[in-house]
């Protein structure tokens, strides 16, 4: 049975094998992620995760310690989706970047709780497969380690970052459909901000009805389609930028 004194990874862990019924940590994570995708993660306890896999809360403990090793679990399956199949690796390292980026993206897209819900995860094997493929993407590059470390630390700040943000901008986007008298407010609040002068760039910005240039408002993007043109020319400006910076051919 795992036991909450056992401060190892749950990785370092065998499975157990012998207990009936016998549940696998895969069906674990998978129910817990299927709770926190329909519930939100604060909805993820051990008592819930044996109620879905139709056990008493005491069988789960034979399988998992505690509430961080559900954690880990959840953490490893949503990286599964983020590593690119085999076969499907692009040949140079911008495209590589580029498809990992977009692959990540796309997965915290999918399970928005996750941004700001695993932080203290601990590292699992698809965590170990993300750095790898990042590692092999820059390979050709002609950097040193350390360099090579950078670029996948920079791609997955942004990529993280822009999550966040885009998970915010949708949310509140959700929330001014659902309550309109909640916008009107804000509104209201903002044009007499503006209107007392103490916000110039802001009221040049809105007020003068700028756009970006790519025929978009200046206002900042609510839907799927426009967050995800702003991350695509947001990595299309940092793999520029890394491009120039590191002397990369």
């Amino acid at each position: 049975m795992a036991t909450g004194n056992d401060i190892r990874p749950i990785w370092a862990l065998p499975e157990p094998a012998t207990r009936k019924p016998r549940y696998t940590r895969d069906q674990i994570a998978a129910v817990a992620l299927r709770i926190a995708d329909a519930e939100g993660f604060d909805a993820v306890t051990m008592k819930r995760i044996a109620a879905e896999l139709g056990a008493g809360t005491m069988t789960l403990y034979y399988y998992v310690r505690t509430k961080a090793d559900i954690v880990a679990l959840i953490h490893d399956a949503i990286l599964a989706g983020v590593l690119i199949p085999d076969g499907e690796f692009p040949a140079g390292w911008r495209d590589a970047m580029t498809a990992i980026a977009r692959r990540t993206r796309q997965v915290l897209m999918a399970h928005p709780w996750s941004v700001a819900s695993l932080n203290a995860a601990q590292f699992g094997p698809n965590a170990m497969r993300h750095i790898e493929q990042s590692l092999a993407a820059t390979a050709g590059t002609g950097l040193d380690g350390a360099a090579r470390l950078e670029i996948m630390a920079t791609v997955d700040d942004f990529v993280t970052g822009n999550a966040l943000h885009s998970v915010e901008s949708l949310s509140r986007a959700q929330m001014a459909e659902a309550d309109p008298g909640l916008v009107a407010a804000a509104v209201e609040y903002g044009l007499t901000q503006l209107q007392a002068g103490n916000f110039p760039q802001l009221t040049a910005l809105y007020g003068g009805g700028a756009s970006s240039g790519d025929d978009e408002p200046a206002l900042p993007p609510m839907t799927e389609e426009a967050l995800s043109r702003q991350f695509e020319r947001g990595l299309a400006a940092l793999l520029d930028g890394l491009a120039v910076r590191m002397n990369i051919g």
